[in-house]
């Protein structure tokens, strides 16, 4: 059993989507977020970092339990795991691996900054929108050439690179782009987002989240809160 300390944003949809993918037995917990779940101590023994996703698997490694954080590292482990999303062939592996890097060194980051500055910023700041909604656009862009040579982004088969970079492509209104500006990216979106799996990943705690109107939400997740020495 794999339990999940999850929040329904594109680094928890990650996990979601990749158990969905595997089949693997998992139980939810939300971790409100907004809230301030993120800084209760059984969390942080899980996740020191105080993000979200983390996981608990009870048949870890030797069969003993195992807790493990950041999104990139869970759907790996859950790959080897299962045997499932991440090829055997190094040369394809490696493939994998570094567009599973490009999302975790480049469009969650950037992605995520643009969203903030756009959507979340009390004042918007024009240069700081403008630096992230380019960047945001360059991103889609080196999507859109390699998707054009391939069906996704690691080769011909769907992978946990596809798996992690899809879930921050869901808001690309609020990023500042149009799909329809990048055909090959707006075609892989459509077949990823076709997928069984998918739609029950990204449904799960969706209920849970509500928009970020409330102050001390805000506070806690952009303010002093968030740099408490813990």
């Amino acid at each position: 059993m794999i339990d999940v300390y999850s929040w329904p944003t594109p680094n928890g949809h990650k996990v979601h989507i990749m158990l969905e993918e595997t089949g693997l037995d998992y139980a939810v917990h939300p971790i409100n977020i907004g809230a301030g779940d993120q800084f209760k101590p059984e969390f942080l023994a899980i996740s020191p970092n105080n993000k979200i996703p983390a996981i608990v698997d009870s048949e870890g490694p030797d069969g003993k339990p195992f807790a493990l954080f950041e999104s990139g590292a869970i759907l790996l482990y859950l790959a080897e795991k299962t045997g499932k999303f991440l090829p055997k062939d190094p040369v394809q592996r490696y493939t994998v691996i570094q567009w599973l890097m490009f999302q975790m060194g480049g469009v969650g980051p950037m992605f995520g900054q643009t969203h903030h500055f756009r959507m979340y910023a009390p004042e918007q700041i024009e240069y700081a929108v403008n630096r992230y909604t380019k960047e945001a656009g360059r991103l889609y862009g080196v999507m859109d050439t390699q998707l054009g040579k391939h069906a996704y982004l690691a080769g011909d088969d769907y992978t946990i690179a596809d798996i992690a970079t899809f879930p921050w492509t869901r808001s690309w209104a609020n990023q500042g782009q149009q799909l329809s500006d990048f055909p090959n990216v707006e075609r892989w979106f459509n077949a990823i987002a076709s997928r069984p799996a998918v739609q029950r990943g990204v449904e799960v705690l969706a209920n849970a989240r509500k928009p970020l109107q409330d102050d001390k939400a805000k506070e806690t997740l952009f303010g002093a809160t968030q740099y408490a020495r813990r």
